[in-house]
């Protein structure tokens, strides 16, 4: 057990290193948002989908109600259901731990997971999923937790932290993209978002998530469709064929 913990530490080193910062930010947000520190960890837990965490503080002091955070959430995070189909939960033995792997499931986690290379994903262990991904909860809880802390004394004349959210979709979106080139996919996205921006101006977010979701639907449901909406550099050597299958 102890050489798959430690093998499970050295498959997440770099991308945990990059959500210490994110959960800085998410405990320095929900300060400057008005909450107690000790809502951090209470968010950090109950809702545990890194993006989702900024925007639910948004959602929260604007006053939305719950069934349009949950839409807007499950929008947010419909890509999970992809996820869910590939990742190796099976290989967890007992059911407390298939539940919590699957509570657990996030992008880093998936990543990290999934890039493993195909032998080494063959014989995955349990404890090794499993400490992958409950050392990726602590690198975001517990951060979280000191950026709360440490916004109790950051003077509120100190603003935009709340850019953090910004931030990673912007580095989310880049990622995708530089593992699956195809242009179609930004270009749809874009324009979705001016549409619904000029008809109905107060439903962005939602409005234009649920028609893209929808767009995606199509796209993996016909293949034929795919691959005519597809809009690819023609030397790009790591193009794979349904780029709408991409999580």
């Amino acid at each position: 057990m102890g050489e798959e913990i430690r093998a499970a530490l050295k498959d997440l080193w770099v991308v945990g290193l990059g959500l210490i910062p994110l959960g800085l930010a998410f405990g320095l947000v929900m300060t400057q948002a008005g909450f107690a520190w000790w809502w951090t960890p209470i968010f950090s837990v109950v809702i545990y989908a890194g993006s989702m965490e900024f925007l639910a503080v948004q959602l929260v002091t604007a006053g939305v109600g719950p069934m349009s955070a949950a839409v807007t959430g499950f929008m947010v995070n419909f890509r999970h259901i992809f996820y869910g189909l590939t990742f190796p939960r099976h290989r967890i033995s007992s059911l407390l731990g298939r539940a919590y792997s699957t509570y657990a499931l996030t992008d880093e986690t998936y990543a990290v997971i999934s890039s493993l290379p195909p032998s080494t994903r063959a014989s995955l262990s349990g404890t090794r999923i499993l400490t992958v991904q409950i050392v990726c909860q602590l690198l975001w809880v517990l951060p979280g937790i000191a950026g709360a802390l440490l916004g109790v004394v950051i003077p509120p004349e100190v603003k935009g932290m709340d850019f953090a959210l910004t931030a990673l979709f912007v580095v989310l979106a880049y990622e995708s993209f530089t593992s699956n080139k195809d242009f179609s996919l930004p270009l749809t996205a874009t324009a979705i978002a001016v549409v619904v921006a000029v008809l109905a101006p107060s439903w962005v977010l939602m409005v234009a998530l649920t028609a893209y979701f929808l767009v995606l639907l199509l796209r993996y449901a016909l293949p034929g469709v795919d691959r005519a909406l597809e809009l690819r550099p023609h030397a790009d050597p790591h193009a794979q064929p349904g780029g709408s299958r991409e999580g």
